[in-house]
């Protein structure tokens, strides 16, 4: 079933504007099949494919001849060496939208992008569905932990799959695959093992000497292993708010996962029901949460310029967006009851970073796990239902 992606306006419009535009993402997001709908007329060349991947990389002047005046070129970190001659291309014949390219490995197509396509390419971020896109299935998930439990890859709900059996699959690939082209990983086993030891610690400051200790592996395979997350779109460091607080800030950033599904499998959640006693609960709808609020953001082509906060008394916000003249602070909590102590990390970092020292207006939102909207007098109360209805993308125009 092919449901409209929210990025796709953005697509178009950049199309209109640049020669070449590049989509980057994880794999299996759905980018093919959103820059094949979006360009039907252009012509679609896979470098996944062996023959077509040393045709490119053999006579990339012969490739680009052969892909025409428009083409869609999927998977081009695999061919780094082809965008030097693409650049070539489009100086001599500029026509926009001519170009379309996707890539899933971000660090390696970045780079060559860098240096090859400078100026000439929009860049934009297709991540896994986000829930206004979710709804638009039929077997979309009804209740919060089928939907943290099942994650947001349009295949398991495209094909309507057993998550257990798709996010099994997609590991295998990935550690087979991805890993092996980004970094050369000897003992994938070890690789496997840290790759769930990092699932154990959604939502939690990074402490890479005590995960390479848990792992077997020093502080530097440990930071170059999360890195290599990083740039396949697997986990993403969410660096901490500082700006005009004082050095009282903690500055170490936390670590979270686009996919709430994935950290699920990894951590060997197999049911809802088992979601929803697992001690962990709590920092996976955190780590939802931050992945519906980047995915509002960077489908409608905008920087994430999302946070979180923690000084050294304890004061914690799971989220600090910047938003024009101020901050909207963002807490999560998946109980179904709204309680008075939910509201404390809120009203503590207002009075902090909205005080007349730092002159910043601070609106305030808590994203929890029940299924009413409510009024507060100075916060934002969003079930998670509804977290898509809200606006993340909005200038801050509040009061304290």
């Amino acid at each position: 079933m092919l449901v409209p992606r929210t990025l796709q306006t953005k697509l178009l419009a950049l199309a209109r504007k640049f020669p070449v535009v590049t989509v980057t993402g994880p794999r299996q997001s759905g980018k093919t099949t959103l820059c094949r709908a979006c360009f039907p007329d252009h012509r679609y060349v896979s470098l996944e494919a062996p023959d077509l991947r040393e045709y490119a990389s053999r006579d990339p002047r012969a490739f680009l001849a052969h892909a025409g005046d428009a083409a869609v070129l999927d998977e081009v970190q695999r061919v780094p060496e082809l965008l030097s001659y693409l650049q070539v291309e489009v100086d001599a014949r500029p026509r926009r939208g001519r170009f379309i390219l996707t890539g899933s490995a971000n660090f390696a197509l970045l780079h060559s992008i860098s240096q090859s396509l400078a100026g000439r390419t929009a860049l934009l971020t297709l991540l896994p569905l986000g829930r206004d896109e979710l709804r638009r299935f039929p077997a979309a998930p009804r209740t919060l932990y089928e939907t943290l439990w099942k994650g947001s890859f349009p295949a398991v709900f495209d094909r309507e799959l057993s998550p257990t059996d798709w996010y099994s699959a997609y590991v295998g690939t990935y550690v087979e695959r991805d890993v092996r082209q980004v970094l050369n990983v000897g003992d994938l086993i070890s690789f496997q093992g840290f790759l769930r030891l990092c699932a154990g610690r959604v939502g939690q400051l990074l402490n890479l000497s005590g995960l390479g200790a848990d792992a077997g592996i020093t502080h530097g395979t440990a930071r170059a292993w999360v890195s290599v997350l990083e740039a396949s779109y697997i986990a993403h460091r969410l660096p901490p708010y500082g700006a005009n607080v004082g050095a009282r800030v903690v500055k170490t950033p936390k670590l979270h996962f686009y996919d709430s599904g994935l950290a699920c499998f990894l951590l060997g959640i197999r049911n809802p029901e088992q979601l929803e006693h697992h001690p962990l609960r709590g920092a996976i709808f955190e780590t939802w949460v931050i992945s519906e609020i980047l995915k509002a953001r960077v489908h409608r082509g905008l920087q994430p310029s999302l946070f979180f906060f923690r000084d050294r008394k304890a004061v914690e916000v799971d989220a600090v967006l910047e938003c024009g003249d101020g901050v909207l602070a963002v807490e999560t909590k998946s109980g179904q009851t709204v309680a008075d102590d939910f509201f404390t990390g809120l009203e503590a970092f207002a009075r902090q970073v909205g005080s007349p020292r730092h002159r910043l207006r601070v609106l305030r939102a808590l994203v929890y796990g029940g299924d009413a909207a409510q009024a507060r007098s100075n916060v934002d109360v969003i079930p998670w239902s509804q977290i898509d209805a809200y606006d993340w993308c909005g200038n801050a125009r509040g009061a304290q």
